[in-house]
């Protein structure tokens, strides 16, 4: 089978395509038929189905004899521990969890916040939710009070799961005050919270309200699976809005088993029993597809990774995961590999692991650039699959299939799009474009399973977040053109968010906890181009009027805020203080222009700008920070 006949398989009879993808899950009731349109735009997948995601990733492979493979291989660098569980035990494990979650009243519905580090019981405890048909939403362990205060509130959880800390390369990073912080913050209020007491540092614990997970569980009966309707919400992950405000992503239980399934032989290259490792995090969305669901779906080993790419000990830890475990295939960001890269740029520790077993490495998260591909492919001598995909679609858009047919890679694309998304480039008014002409991507609707059907409890919000603007069409907000061969190119995105190593994060949150500052009159936070990260964020800020300050502490003050309120992921330490922004005459600021002065690339003159002179005194502000040069 050949890539084209795959995806035109799918494009002429995508009933029939999804339907045989569904062959391959366990279902307690199957589905009637593969797509439910009498809402468009609103569609949903194997909706009349039932099935349980918890099943389907740890139950079966130990109801078919395969209990006593290793389901999960933790390997924390930063804690010095390695481990390994296999099915029965991580079924045993899920079950006596979910059993207590059940004692305290969660069930069917019901949601429960997870804040966790890069441990074992992270994907237990999503798992758990799964088994009892609990909705879990996941928040990465590195966000502040403010962050997880916002996301209690739009989900309202009846419990939150959360570690006692998070280890750090040098530091412990305290989750229980942050936590404590949030539930005070937060207008909902949790029934109960379940603390997973780690011995770098174990957290008080408020009495009536917050249980040892442990403890929690003594003397509980284990719960058994609880079959939910295919269009049942598996989890609530909250992605970035441009407004500040998060947006509540959320997945069908059956469409994303039957999707997820799929691209593990499709995309990935692996068969059930080998060894698949995403080096992300559970919080973020590459965590819940391809660190927990994906891998354990399809009968796959994963790896539970709790370290960096380099300084935990050194620039050679990834080659000694593949080494040690036996990995096919590994998926992380470019930023990553810049990172290693930067450290050792001749590959020396590559030299010391026998990669020999390694297949293939994918890449997604932001814009791979073709440095660090080509260095990847010279250095470990395999393909390097960039591919393109997004937290609302959990799964790729584009990519290149090596399980199907291993494409020719041209550096700069992801490659072509999967089955299921009709991809295409549009111009202002929703026409398609030429060839090799830059446009906004946009995909055919409907989507494919495992996409985000809506936004929780925000459906107005998602048809004028996505559907709006092209009709008929899912708007990505990247815009990029397609080659005469197939091929897409992402070339920027089309609204605010950036991308900081992998992470993406709004500047429009950020603006709004600048200017919470008392001396800032106004602000704008671009992303600039960074070699390690992809992107970094700075901040421009006017200052009010009669501020006679130093500029420097005002800086730090707002850096410091900025890692209160959003989290050291933010990553913001670049600011400046101007004393005006460039704007368009009705008060739109150029945020555009700033980052193509700031990143050193040509521009033309906005016609609209108000005084042209501003954008001088912005590049001699860039300047200063070592930018636009």
């Amino acid at each position: 089978m050949d890539y084209k006949s795959v995806y035109d398989g799918w494009k002429n009879d995508p009933e029939t395509f999804w339907m045989n993808a569904a062959k391959d899950i366990d279902w307690d009731t199957p589905p009637s038929k593969a797509l439910f349109d009498e809402n468009a735009p609103i569609y949903e997948w194997f909706a009349d189905a039932k099935c349980n995601t918890c099943w389907n990733a740890v139950d079966r492979h130990v109801e078919a004899g395969r209990g006593e493979q290793t389901a999960i291989i933790y390997d924390s660098p930063v804690t010095q521990t390695k481990r390994e569980i296999s099915y029965v035990e991580l079924r045993n494990r899920v079950a006596s969890l979910a059993g207590a979650l059940c004692a305290k009243g969660v069930g069917k519905g019901d949601r429960v916040i997870i804040y966790m580090p890069m441990i074992p019981e992270a994907l237990e405890a999503m798992l758990a939710c799964s088994r009892i048909g609990a909705v879990h939403s996941v928040v990465f362990g590195g966000f502040a009070a403010n962050e997880l205060a916002v996301r209690i509130d739009d989900a309202t959880p009846k419990a939150i799961i959360a570690a006692s800390c998070g280890i750090e390369p040098g530091r412990v990073v305290h989750y229980k005050p942050l936590l404590d912080g949030a539930i005070d913050l937060a207008t909902h209020k949790p029934d109960f919270t379940v603390i997973f007491q780690r011995e770098q540092e174990v957290a008080e614990l408020q009495e009536g309200r917050d249980f040892n997970w442990h403890g929690f569980q003594y003397g509980v009966e284990p719960a058994e699976c609880v079959p939910v309707e295919g269009n049942h919400p598996s989890y609530i992950l909250y992605t970035s809005g441009t407004t500040g405000q998060p947006k509540g992503v959320i997945r069908h239980t059956a469409g994303q088993l039957v999707a997820l399934n799929w691209t593990m032989k499709n995309v990935y290259n692996v068969d059930p029993g080998e060894v698949f490792w995403a080096a992300s995090d559970v919080g973020w969305v590459v965590g819940h597809s391809y660190i927990c669901y994906a891998p354990l779906i399809h009968g796959n080993t994963t790896v539970v990774f709790e370290g960096k790419p380099i300084g935990t000990p050194d620039a050679g830890t990834f080659w000694r995961i593949i080494d040690e475990h036996n990995v096919k295939s590994f998926f992380t960001a470019p930023t990553a590999f810049r990172a290693v890269k930067r450290e050792d740029p001749q590959g020396e520790f590559v030299k010391k692991y026998d990669l020999s077993r390694l297949r293939a490495v994918y890449l997604a998260g932001e814009r791979a650039d073709p440095d660090t591909i080509t260095w990847a492919q010279d250095q470990l001598g395999v393909p390097i699959v960039d591919h393109w995909w997004q937290t609302e679609t959990g799964w790729a858009i584009a990519a290149n299939p090596l399980g199907i047919e291993e494409l020719p890679v041209k550096l700069g694309s992801p490659s072509v799009p999967m089955p299921g998304f009709d991809v295409q480039i549009l111009d202002e008014a929703g026409h398609q474009m030429p060839a090799g002409e830059l446009g906004a991507i946009a995909i055919k609707l409907p989507l494919p399973p495992g996409t985000l059907p809506t936004l929780w409890n925000a459906e107005d919000r998602y048809l004028k977040s996505y559907l709006e603007h092209f009709p008929g069409y899912y708007e990505t907000g990247d815009a990029g053109m397609i080659d005469e061969d197939g091929y897409l190119y992402i070339m920027a995105r089309t609204d605010d968010v950036i991308n900081v190593a992998g992470h993406r994060l709004s500047t429009g949150a950020m603006e709004e906890v600048l200017s919470s500052h008392p001396d800032v009159a106004e602000c704008a936070v671009i992303g600039v181009a960074d070699q390690l990260k992809g992107q970094l964020p700075l901040g421009f800020l006017c200052l009010n009027s009669g501020v006679d300050r130093d500029n420097l502490d005002v800086v730090k003050e707002v850096t410091k805020l900025v890692r209160e309120k959003i989290g050291p992921v933010a990553a913001f330490k670049l600011a400046v203080v101007v004393d005006r922004l460039p704007k368009t005459r009705s008060g739109k600021i150029l945020r555009a222009t700033m980052v193509k002065i700031a990143d050193n690339e040509a521009y033309k003159m906005p016609a609209t700008i108000d005084d042209p002179a501003i954008l001088d005194e912005i590049r001699d502000a860039l300047l200063s920070l070592g930018y636009a040069k």
